[in-house]
Formats: structure tokens, C-alpha cells, sequence
């Protein structure tokens, strides 16, 4: 999906909606109060790292749309949170870009857009320091539905529990907690399809 085509119509009121509900469920998982360096893998427009922005020293907001981090590099200005600080890249491809001293890597709706599930978790654990913390929200396993509006998704349908659990475990993460938090309606060409959201939560030892 090209997500340089819906970056200006992105924060819609859904969109911030569900953003504070998923950042407010993100803090109560989080295990500090405070973290000298976070990232945000695949932050968008920076709605959840907004509304995590008291929790850092400094933030990388990463994603690999320009229009996206274009609109976040303006509300940056805008609301003078320079400690969150964007950047367009691929960090599977760029693996120089940020070193191995992360606290704590976030993200939110952005893994089942990745194909290769293990090798972006590899990276992450590869990015935390040691103690270091993983907080991943995403969907639910469905059946396909939630993308069918969109022909050139070609992503994951969801997750099973069980089986993310598995890859994270082969990479190293121990601890690892997940749990569904939230349900909501996405209408789809008329539809009404349901989903729900899960909360995955593990430690680099």
C-alpha cells in the first residue's frame, strides 16, 4: 500500500480516536514511567507517540513514507516536541541508522504491513538494549476482510496469538504477554465488519 497517497486525509476523528485509546492501553503496559530513548516503528502522522510524548527523553519516529513524516515534521514544529524526532527510512534495509541503545520499541496497526514478521522482530530485538522492552499492537487474526477495499494490500490478515508468541520467542524475547483490548466496526463498501485489536508485550534479556 502506498501510504504517501492517504497521508494528508490520515488523522481522521476515527483515526485519533483509537490512537489515544491504544496509546492510553500502551501506557499502562509499558513497565517504566520513563525512558531515555524510545522508538516508534512505523509511526504515521505521530498519533500515538503524541500522545506518549511525555515519556521521553527522545523518540525516533520511523517510517518509510515521506508523506507521512512530512505532515509529522509539521505538527513537530507545531507543537514544539523536539524531543520526537522523525525519520523516513527502512530500517531493515538501513541498519546503521539508529544503534543498538533503544529502551523500548513501540508500534501500533504496522506489523501485519510487514511480510517478513521474524526478520522485523530480529530487528528489534537487535535495537533494544539489554533489559530493553517490545510493546507491539496490531490486529487480530481475521479473515481478510479488513483489507478488501484495498486490491494492493498484500500483508498478514491478523495475527494468532500463539503463533507471534512463537516468532518472538525465536528471536530471543522472553516474558512475553499478549491479550485482545479492543473491539470496533470498520465499514467496508456498506459492511459492517468487526475486529479487534491485541496488545503483545515482551522483554530483550
Amino acid at each position: 500500500m502506498s501510504f504517501d497517497q492517504y497521508a494528508q486525509q490520515w488523522d481522521t476523528e476515527k483515526r485519533i480516536h483509537r490512537a489515544k485509546i491504544i496509546a492510553d492501553k500502551m501506557r499502562t503496559t509499558f513497565d517504566r514511567a520513563f525512558y531515555n530513548r524510545g522508538m516508534e516503528f512505523g509511526c504515521g502522522t505521530g498519533l500515538i507517540s503524541f500522545n506518549l510524548a511525555d515519556l521521553f527523553k527522545e523518540s525516533f519516529l520511523i517510517d518509510t513514507s515521506e508523506g507521512m513524516i512530512g505532515i509529522l515534521k509539521d505538527k513537530r514544529q507545531t507543537y514544539g516536541t523536539n524531543h520526537l524526532i522523525p525519520i523516513k527510512a527502512d530500517i531493515l534495509e538501513q541498519e546503521d541508522l539508529i544503534h543498538d541503545n533503544i529502551d523500548i520499541v513501540y508500534s501500533s496497526m504496522v506489523l501485519h504491513h510487514v511480510d517478513n514478521t521474524k526478520d522485523i522482530m530480529t530487528r528489534f530485538y537487535k535495537l533494544l538494549k539489554e533489559k530493553g522492552e517490545l510493546c507491539i499492537v496490531d490486529i487480530d487474526l481475521e479473515d481478510g476482510r479488513f483489507h478488501s477495499a484495498y486490491p494492493e494490500f498484500e500483508g498478514h490478515n491478523g495475527f494468532d496469538h500463539k503463533e507471534l508468541i512463537c516468532i518472538a520467542e525465536s528471536v530471543g524475547f522472553k516474558n512475553i504477554e499478549i491479550t485482545s483490548f479492543y473491539n470496533d466496526v470498520k465499514v467496508i463498501r456498506g459492511e459492517n465488519v468487526d475486529y479487534s485489536l491485541f496488545i503483545m508485550h515482551a522483554y530483550k534479556e
